[in-house]
């Protein structure tokens, strides 16, 4: 298998033509030097709890989150999402939570690296159920940043539900740094 080298020195577009000349394909790529991002390896992952988790009412508790979606870079274990490229990613985690009371009130949390990151906002939920969402956009440096969510549901008996549809966690590469 031969390597194909493309060289452009003023930057901007290059046409690539099929063997055949039956279609062209432009692409464009960044005045800048680095890695080019392709679809295929840009890091992703989709996971959710699979069964419920019961908690103790009030105390912050790593969300466990045991069935992969898919894991296209094999960096999401043990509930613990370990990109290898640097770069801009797109967290998302969703936490339901039951509780015996009618009040239930939760506080999901993105953790970087051991050490609470970022707060979702309050969810208050009545007939003892209640979601939580998180969303943000982080820098991951690509060799030791990780993410975990944790978060706090207060109520008598305090469970965070499992279930596809209701507490999941995902993230992709938006950008490489």
């Amino acid at each position: 298998m031969a390597n194909l080298k493309l060289k452009n020195p003023a930057g901007g577009s290059l046409s690539l033509v099929s063997a055949d000349g039956a279609s062209d394909l432009t692409v464009t790529f960044p005045a800048r030097t680095g890695t080019a991002m392709v679809s295929g390896n840009m890091p992703a992952f989709s996971a959710y709890k699979s069964t419920d988790q019961t908690v103790t009412s009030g105390v912050v508790t790593k969300v466990t989150y045991d069935t992969e979606l898919f894991d296209t870079n094999n960096n999401f274990a043990s509930s613990t999402f370990t990109p290898t490229v640097a770069g801009y990613y797109q967290v998302n985690a969703t936490i339901a939570v039951q509780s015996t009371t009618t009040l239930t009130i939760i506080v999901g949390q993105l953790w970087k690296n051991g050490a609470l990151y970022r707060y979702g906002v309050l969810g208050i939920g009545l007939n003892g159920n209640t979601r939580q969402t998180l969303s943000d956009l982080v820098y991951m440096n690509g060799t030791t940043d990780y993410l975990e969510i944790y978060a706090r549901g207060d109520g008598a008996t305090v469970s965070f539900v499992g279930g596809a549809e209701v507490s999941s966690f995902s993230a992709c590469l938006v950008r490489a740094a």
